[in-house]
């Protein structure tokens, strides 16, 4: 079974931006854990946290599929790409975009590079599929920043997510997030058939981040 994975993203808190995020690479580069740590970052910030953490696992947390040209404000892969980023989530909750936005992204992107789609429920994640992205992370919109973990608010969202990903495509691995602190709810994910977890604040707004780390990758 590969190594799972733990997922953190960054937004734009002010406590991940910045100098803050650089310092946050550094600690979870810094864990003595079998699981595969990812930060996902502002395209701004990509160059120095590439440079803090040079063995941690770096995303961007958009891409646009254009190329160079006439596309003010948008994120371009190739960049982002020559900038570090190993991969970049897609479809956020917080920025939704079309199955052809997805699509479209993931035949620009060289073989290797992460995609993980973000879906809302089975049913997104299953229309997510039929795309064949790396990874699709299942996210109930109304638990995402909430104190209850999906795992247990409703582990079935998280169980029917994968079994309707495997119907389609076995080889995308499926995370879970929304409300995911602790390491008890990490292992419950896997326990239900994901992958790995998304989360951000019980990360970005900890008070002891490291502390808040170890606890994730604990039960592991």
């Amino acid at each position: 079974m590969p190594d799972p994975l733990v997922v953190v993203n960054c937004k734009t808190y002010s406590t991940a931006s910045g100098a803050a995020a650089e310092a946050l690479a550094v600690q979870m580069m810094s864990l003595e854990t079998s699981a595969r740590m990812v930060l996902s970052v502002s395209p701004l910030d990509l160059a120095p946290v590439i440079a803090a953490a040079p063995d941690l696992e770096v995303w961007t947390q958009h891409l646009d599929p254009v190329g160079h040209g006439s596309n003010t404000g948008r994120i371009q892969p190739e960049t982002a790409i020559s900038r570090g980023a190993a991969g970049s989530l897609i479809n956020h909750a917080e920025r939704k975009v079309s199955l052809g936005h997805v699509d479209e992204l993931l035949a620009m992107v060289p073989t290797g590079f992460e995609v993980c789609a973000c879906a809302a429920d089975a049913s997104e994640a299953m229309a997510l599929a039929h795309l064949a992205p790396p990874m699709i992370a299942v996210e109930p919109p109304s638990l995402i920043g909430g104190n209850v973990s999906v795992t247990k608010a409703d582990p079935s969202a998280v169980s029917d997510s994968v079994d309707a990903v495997r119907s389609i495509d076995d080889g995308i691995r499926v995370l879970c997030g929304a409300g995911v602190k602790t390491g008890e709810d990490v292992a419950a994910a896997v326990d239900l058939g994901a992958s790995g977890v998304l989360l951000a604040s019980g990360v970005t707004k900890a008070r002891d981040t490291q502390a808040v780390l170890l606890d994730l990758v604990s039960m592991l």
